[in-house]
């Protein structure tokens, strides 16, 4: 680490993409001008002193040139066009920075010769981020798509080219211990318990989270919109207030009176990515590394799945269009609950078949089990007085009218 005397104003230290630590004068609106000599000596004063009296100037940005027909420019023609605009902002800002990548590596290959095969080469650059490689073919997808509609390019080898599929199972989904590890830590009516809480009773993604508040509150009721795709395909959601959330927001100080439930040391909403950070933060103090903010979305699927409720009803409190990512959420779950039915179908049919070598006439059946009977030389099977549940006056009525 570099260390820079209190005297040198505006002075401040970057870290590049290796590792390497570099100065630079950075004063408010202005751009940064790279400070090269070592601080402390008559050099650095010198240059110091030249790049404060205007004498150093900023270095100018090298602007790639654009050549007709190049992925470059059918990625420039894309950040202008209306699909691109149609984005969320995060999403947008992101896949400008993928394209962004790719140009600087291979931003003069003609657009038009391009083929699957060198869309694989980009997306297998890092074997070990099968998830970075798969966004670099979304992305291309999209900027080819433009440009077959644009007309710039006459076909979209990236459709040819299949995504990596994942070898793990995403976010890990918080434990019944771990949750009851971070309650202990973080008590009721701390900052820490109350995002936890509206993360784990909503079910929803932290930017939506961060949003939450006393202003869509009505009658007991939840109702908002989903950051995600809000602009293209807007999920508007209504959620009962479970009472524990509810009681954990009462004893909160500030988070029934403020813009929204968690609010940040300056008294202002969590930004998506300042949430993520600090949400870090309390999981270390819990000794919970490995578990995120979203892994609560994921246990709260669960949690559903595992109480008997199908995919449309966990889809309603998630916001999740497809019911695959639903299914994908909720596999242990859904693992769990049917090995259980299939194990005690196993276990009725040992039984039946244990009651096989006692005869027919031996009386060994419980009172929901089924009495067999002759009727018309034909084998029957009823249900026995007080059998499977208890008899209402419908099912009385049923029975001796037919």
């Amino acid at each position: 680490m570099i260390e820079v005397r209190r005297r040198y104003r505006y002075v401040v230290e970057d870290t590049d993409r290796h590792g390497n630590v570099r100065l630079y004068l950075r004063r408010p609106g202005q751009s940064k001008i790279r400070l090269r000599c070592m601080p402390g000596t008559e050099e650095f004063d010198d240059e110091y002193r030249r790049a404060m009296n205007g004498e150093i100037l900023p270095r100018e940005p090298v602007r790639p040139v654009i050549v007709d027909g190049s992925l470059r420019a059918l990625c420039v023609s894309y950040h202008r066009s209306p699909e691109a605009a149609r984005l969320e902002a995060r999403t947008r800002h992101v896949r400008r920075l993928i394209l962004d990548g790719l140009c600087e590596r291979c931003g003069d290959w003609p657009a038009d010769q391009m083929e699957p095969k060198h869309i694989r080469k980009l997306r297998d650059q890092k074997p070990d981020k099968p998830e970075a490689g798969n966004a670099i073919v979304k992305a291309l997808r999209a900027v080819f798509k433009h440009g077959v509609l644009a007309g710039l390019v006459q076909g979209n080898p990236a459709r040819e080219v299949e995504y990596i599929r994942s070898r793990g199972d995403g976010f890990h989904s918080w434990t019944p211990a771990e949750v009851e590890q971070y309650e202990a830590t973080h008590p009721v009516g701390s900052k820490a318990r109350l995002a936890f809480a509206v993360a784990l009773y909503t079910g929803q993604r932290r930017s939506d989270v961060v949003r939450l508040g006393p202003r869509h509150l009505h009658d007991g009721l939840l109702t908002f919109t989903q950051v995600k795709n809000g602009r293209s395909k807007p999920v508007t959601l209504t959620l009962p207030m479970v009472p524990e959330l509810a009681r954990i927001i009462a004893a909160t100080p500030g988070a029934s009176s403020g813009q929204a439930f968690l609010l940040s040391e300056r008294g202002t909403p969590y930004t998506a990515e300042s949430f993520g950070n600090k949400f870090r933060e309390w999981c270390n103090e819990a000794g919970l590394p490995h578990c995120a903010s979203h892994g609560l979305r994921k246990a709260a699927a669960k949690r559903l799945a595992e109480l008997g409720c199908t995919y449309h009803e966990i889809a309603a409190v998630t916001g999740h269009r497809s019911l695959k990512e639903v299914q994908r959420y909720t596999l242990g779950a859904d693992q769990k609950r049917l090995a259980q039915s299939a194990l005690a179908r196993l276990q009725a049919a040992d039984r039946k078949g244990e009651m096989s070598h006692l005869g027919e006439n031996a009386v060994q059946w419980g009172k929901n089990s089924p009495q067999p009977i002759e009727i018309e030389g034909q084998r029957k099977c009823v249900v026995p007085k007080g059998g499977i549940e208890p008899p209402t006056l419908r099912f009385s009525v049923a029975c001796s009218t037919n």
